[in-house]
C-alpha cells in the first residue's frame, strides 16, 4: 500500500534574524536589551520611531530599496539614514525574533475604504504575556506605541490619538481628521505573510508611477508633542496640542540641512541628484 503524505499550508520561512546585530541595534535606538513583556514592547516601539526616520530618499534617487535584513540593517542601523515601512517592519520584527516574542508580520491597506487603495503597508501582530499587540513602527504618522489588539484600545501617547476597531474581519487603525472625526488609516486582517509578499509591494511603491513615494520626497520624524514631515518642497511642523501647525517652503540650496536635521545624512552625488529631482518636484 502506498502511503500518501499530507503537506503543511505555512511551511517553515527563514526572515534571517540570526544575521541581525541586536547590540547594534540597541545603541543605534538608545535601548539595552530586555526580556519579553508589554512593557519592553512599548519602550522598544516608542524609541525606534523617535530615533530612525520615515524616508524614501532612495526611490527617489530611483533605486528600489533592498529588503534583505542585512542590507536594511546597513542602512537604517549602521548609517544615519531612515526608510519606509517594508524596510522598518522587517528590521523590528527580526528584532523582536531575537528577543523571544512571538511576531506575526502581516500587511494592510492604507486607505482601508477607498476603492484603489493598494494593500502596502507592513504591521506586525506581536504577542507576549498572553496578550497580543498591534506593532507599526513605519507608519510615519502611526502610533509611538503598540496598541492592544482589542476592539477600541486606544492611546493617545506623545499626544497622538489612535485607536483600533474591529470591522468583520479586518481590523481598522484609526487617528482623528482635523475636525476631529476619526478616519481610517490603515486597515488588515491577520493573515501571515512572506517575504514574497513584502518584494512585490516594495516593487510597486519604489517603481510605479501611481505610488505615493516616486517622484517626491517623503521624510517623516515623529515624536512626543511634535511631528515634523517634509513631502515635496514643503515643510509641516505639527504639534499635539493646539500650537498651530507651521509651514516652511524648502530651496533645493537647504535641502541637504534639512534632511540632517531628521537625521538623514545625504552628500555627494546623491545630494546633488537630490537636489535635482526635489528641484522639480511639487506639492498639492
Amino acid at each position: 500500500m502506498t502511503e500518501t503524505r499530507t503537506q503543511t499550508a505555512h511551511p517553515h520561512i527563514d526572515w534571517d534574524a540570526a544575521e541581525l546585530d541586536l547590540d547594534a541595534y540597541h545603541h543605534r535606538i538608545g535601548q539595552s536589551p530586555r526580556p519579553p513583556s508589554p512593557e519592553a514592547l512599548f519602550a522598544l516601539h516608542e524609541a525606534h520611531v523617535r530615533t530612525i526616520p520615515f524616508e524614501n530618499v532612495d526611490v527617489v534617487l530611483g533605486r528600489t530599496p533592498s529588503l534583505r535584513l542585512a542590507d536594511i540593517a546597513a542602512k537604517l542601523v549602521d548609517t544615519e539614514r531612515g526608510g519606509y515601512c517594508f524596510e522598518h517592519g522587517l528590521l523590528f520584527a527580526a528584532v523582536l525574533d531575537r528577543l523571544g516574542y512571538d511576531v506575526t508580520r502581516g500587511v494592510a491597506r492604507v486607505r482601508f475604504d477607498q476603492p484603489d487603495a493598494e494593500q502596502t503597508h507592513l504591521v506586525l501582530l506581536v504577542r507576549t504575556e498572553g496578550e497580543r499587540f498591534l506593532a507599526d513602527v513605519g507608519f510615519g504618522a502611526g502610533p509611538l506605541v503598540p496598541l492592544p489588539l482589542r476592539d477600541g484600545a486606544r492611546t493617545d501617547h506623545g499626544g497622538w490619538p489612535f485607536r483600533l476597531r474591529r470591522d468583520g474581519g479586518f481590523w481598522l487603525l484609526e487617528n482623528p481628521d482635523p475636525e476631529g472625526d476619526w478616519r481610517i488609516a490603515h486597515g488588515f486582517d491577520e493573515t501571515p505573510q512572506r517575504h514574497i509578499d513584502y518584494v512585490v509591494g516594495n516593487h510597486y511603491i519604489a517603481t510605479h508611477p501611481d505610488s505615493a513615494f516616486t517622484g517626491r520626497l517623503v521624510v517623516m520624524r515623529k515624536d512626543r508633542d511634535v511631528h515634523r514631515k517634509l513631502v515635496g518642497d514643503r515643510l509641516v511642523v505639527e504639534y499635539a496640542d493646539e500650537t498651530p501647525r507651521e509651514v516652511t517652503t524648502v530651496e533645493p540650496g537647504d535641502l541637504g540641512d534639512t534632511l540632517r536635521s531628521h537625521g538623514i545624512v545625504v552628500t555627494g552625488d546623491d545630494l546633488a541628484r537630490l537636489r535635482e529631482v526635489y528641484a522639480g518636484s511639487s506639492t498639492e
